[in-house]
C-alpha cells in the first residue's frame, strides 16, 4: 500500500471528519439513518487521513503526496 495523500490533503480530511462529527452531535433534527451515513463518511475520511492512503486515488492515478528525490 503506497501512500498517496499529502499533508494538506490529510489535514483537510481531518477537518471534514471533525466537522461532520460536530454536525451530528449538535443537530438533533437528523434521523438516525442520516446520522449513521454522516458518521460513516467522517470515519472513512479520518481513516484515510491516518493511513495516508486513498483507494479512490489509485484508479485515477492521483497522488497529493510530494515525492522525495
Amino acid at each position: 500500500m503506497k501512500k498517496n495523500i499529502g499533508i494538506t490533503d490529510k489535514w483537510i480530511r481531518l477537518i471534514i471528519a471533525f466537522s461532520l462529527v460536530l454536525w451530528v452531535w449538535f443537530d438533533n433534527s437528523l434521523s438516525q439513518k442520516t446520522q449513521f451515513i454522516i458518521l460513516a463518511v467522517a470515519f472513512i475520511s479520518a481513516l484515510t487521513s491516518f493511513l495516508e492512503f486513498c483507494p479512490l486515488y489509485l484508479p485515477l492515478g492521483i497522488s497529493t503526496r510530494e515525492e522525495k528525490e
